[in-house]
């Protein structure tokens, strides 16, 4: 990593971020509830920005994210509450269970397309539902109950930075041009001799790997996981941020993942007309905005640099 001015920028910005969230909490200037949703916003984010390589860089239409999720938050917890292995073990084995059960959905599936790609992932989600359904080991329907609370800001963070670094980093590498090539033209991408098998699959498994992140921070901050939790419902949600931010854009799902979590908790206190605020807010965005918040379009601190040199240069001349 070059210290260059941007990284130093970049760097400065993101410690900002944690510290002033720290602070707040020493503080005491953030409620309960208002730590909940802190929490939930950040898992959406992860689990946003993590379907997004899939669906919106790789152009796989995948339904069944909130079945890594829940490998990830079964596996992280057993480790913890059961076997009683430390926090980081049980994040990275949730992670890499996901991320293989993401390569054994990827392999055999990935031949399907379009609707029938998603038709299988959302098979995928429900096998892994009713599976740990009739897990006695697992608690069964009544779930797993007492992990031990272990997720916090801290971790929480960490996890959103390594999501967002490594996501990006992938885009901009070769790698991440022959997903967005797959993803234009699957036809002509293999004619030019991109392995299309290999990087759809390894979109999955990233993707899975970071969703399966997600699932043991949401395990260990609301210490109770059951197979509902994991419905295709919740899979459709992470899809909704993905699609309402822009398809193909870091930027938009973070925004979006954001903005409806924080929809959510503002109409906590409207149940009754919750769902059908939520749902005319989503039409009206996709009538007047149909490729998201943000189109394709990142944030570029390189950009905003140029922007403001160009308007502060006139300004001292």
């Amino acid at each position: 990593m070059r210290f260059s001015k941007k990284n130093l920028i970049a760097l400065a910005g993101v410690i900002l971020v944690y510290f002033l969230v720290l602070g707040l909490q020493s503080g005491g200037l953030i409620s309960k509830f208002q730590e909940i949703n802190l929490m939930m916003l950040g898992i959406n984010i992860i689990l946003a920005v993590s379907l997004n390589l899939i669906v919106g860089f790789t152009g796989q239409l995948a339904l069944g994210h909130a079945g890594f999720m829940a490998v990830g938050a079964y596996v992280a917890a057993i480790l913890t509450m059961k076997l009683h292995q430390p926090f980081l073990l049980a994040l990275v084995a949730g992670a890499l269970a996901a991320a293989v059960a993401g390569i054994i959905i990827g392999l055999p599936t990935l031949r399907l397309k379009g609707d029938y790609l998603a038709i299988a992932t959302l098979g995928f989600g429900e096998i892994i539902r009713g599976a740990a359904n009739n897990i006695n080991y697992i608690g069964g329907a009544a779930g797993m109950i007492g992990i031990p609370r272990l997720a916090n800001w801290t971790w929480l963070y960490i996890m959103i930075v390594l999501t967002v670094l490594v996501t990006a980093n992938l885009i901009n590498s070769s790698h991440g041009r022959a997903c967005v090539a797959i993803r234009e033209n699957e036809i002509a991408a293999e004619t030019m001799g991109i392995n299309t098998t290999y990087y759809k699959v390894l979109a999955f498994a990233l993707g899975a790997f970071f969703a399966g992140v997600a699932g043991a921070l949401y395990a260990h901050y609301f210490f109770l996981i059951q197979p509902v939790t994991f419905t295709f419902f919740r899979s459709f949600d992470i899809l909704v941020m993905v699609v309402f931010g822009g398809l193909g854009s870091i930027t938009g799902s973070i925004i979006a993942a954001a903005g409806i979590t924080l929809i959510n908790a503002a109409l906590q206190q409207l149940a009754v007309l919750r769902m059908v605020i939520y749902a005319v807010l989503l039409v009206v965005v996709m009538i007047f905005r149909p490729q998201g918040l943000m189109g394709n379009w990142e944030f570029s601190l390189d950009r905003w640099l140029k922007k403001r040199g160009a308007a502060s240069g006139p300004a001292r001349n």
